[in-house]
């Protein structure tokens, strides 16, 4: 259980569901951890979860400011920083006449532009091995109606992967990518759906994967910490998906 035993790993979206499970398997494999929310209120699971086992900041995933503000605090936490988990992310599905330019830029702006920034704000502080994971979606690899922009903002991160992954790979800093297929997270109750609908469609969704059932977040984060530690060193720009066989 001593995987990341003296990393420093910071958590983007890290109040529930994935991230807040990503934590607590870092931590129980002996790294030191940061997560962020956008708020300080977001973290009231968290503290009763891992208490002051991780430090909590507040940062908006949208915002390139608060992206460089992010990496001066990590600095001063952590000096050098060894694991990023960028989970934070936003899934907005609905048909292409409902999109306007605010709700594409407001995906684009959470699920990509405030990942490469921070990324870009968080290079000098990288040691040498770094890891880099983003948390992609299956539905970057495949077609599924409503999800447009999401899977589009998904696809960019595994873009990413890859070429940030050419790009830093000279420094040591090697870069990762997960694609969950449906996880049981706080995720889908943010989708705006009445609770009728919205066990519908999760009936409807649950039914189209081969293993019949939603994941876990602990089988997401399990696959994290294997990217994140030095077992998977020569794994780069790699997307390991685990979505239940709904891509076969």
């Amino acid at each position: 259980m001593d995987r990341l035993k003296g990393k420093r790993a910071l958590i983007t979206g890290g109040s529930s569901g994935i991230g807040l499970e990503t934590a607590r398997h870092f931590i129980a494999e002996g790294a030191r951890v940061a997560v962020t929310a956008r708020d300080l209120k977001s973290f009231d699971q968290a503290r009763q979860e891992l208490g002051d086992r991780a430090i909590y900041l507040a940062s908006d995933a949208a915002d390139v400011a608060s992206q460089k503000k992010l990496a001066g605090e990590i600095k001063d936490e952590f000096g050098n920083l060894d694991i990023l988990f960028v989970n934070a992310g936003i899934a907005e599905l609905k048909p292409i006449e409902q999109w306007d330019e605010a709700a594409f830029d407001r995906s684009f702006g959470i699920n990509v532009r405030g990942p490469f920034f921070l990324i870009q704000a968080l290079v000098p502080l990288f040691a040498s091995p770094a890891s880099i994971v983003l948390n992609a979606s299956i539905n970057a690899d495949i077609g599924m109606p409503n999800a447009t922009v999401y899977a589009a903002s998904k696809a960019a991160l595994l873009s990413l992967a890859r070429n940030l992954s050419a790009e830093l790979i000279p420094r040591g800093i090697r870069v990762n990518a997960v694609s969950p297929g449906p996880i049981t997270t706080p995720l889908y109750s943010k989708l705006g759906l009445s609770a009728p609908d919205l066990k519908a469609a999760s009936e409807a969704l649950q039914n189209q994967v081969p293993a019949k059932r939603f994941g876990k977040p602990a089988e997401i984060a399990s696959a994290v910490v294997f990217l994140a530690s030095d077992e998977s060193a020569f794994t780069v720009g790699s997307e390991l998906i685990i979505d239940g066989g709904l891509s076969l």
